[in-house]
């Protein structure tokens, strides 16, 4: 699989936007349509207010096509079903910071396994709390909304974490990789790029377009 750099600009179509009646066909469209990765929301209806998918549609998705999988997981005991993220053929596995486990322990864990570790944050959480676990992480994920829902509207205050966040990275000489999340098309890719973000995790605004080649192209060239 193709090694990623922080510096390259990576378009991550989110499957909760996609039509769940035809998934893998779904999943098929958004690699033709030239999407890097593709971002899976596992969400538990406890750490947030929503329940989406576990680990049975990654694995899916897994055996019936080959593109990086980015699995977000926003659930409250991330530590305890780490196995069968593994086991489901996640490339990257993202966890909360808020969420209730060992965070160091479970990023250790992650890596172990021969998995990317992805460290997220919510809109009220400071950068500062993540500070201790950068040189633990392949990536960083800034929510720019509250997790739980798509469709929501960019949250243009939350772009001073992914400056200071790139800023932290320079300094340091580490190589995450910052991703946002939330609110992400054509309008407000220019912005998060120019924060420091270059994986672009997007939606609505990939799955729902009338052409999704052109709404990636678009969001990859803001």
């Amino acid at each position: 699989m193709k090694q990623w750099h922080h510096t390259d600009r990576i378009i991550a179509p989110s499957l909760l936007a996609a039509d769940f009646g035809i998934i893998k066909e779904e999943t098929t469209r958004a690699i033709r349509a030239g999407g890097d990765w593709l971002h899976l929301d596992v969400m538990d209806g406890n750490f947030v207010d929503n329940i989406s998918f576990g680990p049975a549609i990654i694995q899916a998705i897994h055996e019936t096509n080959d593109v990086f999988l980015d699995v977000h997981l926003m659930i409250a005991r991330p530590d305890h079903y780490l196995p069968r993220f593994f086991e489901a053929g996640a490339d990257m596995i993202t966890v909360h910071l808020e969420s209730d486990h060992d965070l160091a322990a479970t990023l250790g864990r992650i890596r172990h396994a021969g998995c990317m570790a992805g460290l997220a944050i919510n809109p009220a959480t400071p950068l500062e709390k993540a500070l201790p676990f950068l040189d633990q992480i392949d990536m960083l994920l800034v929510m720019t909304v509250i997790p739980g829902f798509g469709g929501q509207s960019f949250m243009h205050e939350t772009m001073t974490k992914v400056e200071g966040a790139a800023c932290y990275r320079d300094k340091h000489r580490l190589a995450y990789h910052i991703q946002v999340d939330g609110g992400i098309d054509a309008d407000t890719a220019p912005t998060a790029a120019a924060a420091g973000a270059n994986v672009l995790v997007a939606g609505s605004s990939t799955f729902k377009a009338a052409n999704m080649a052109e709404a990636i192209q678009q969001i990859r060239q803001a």
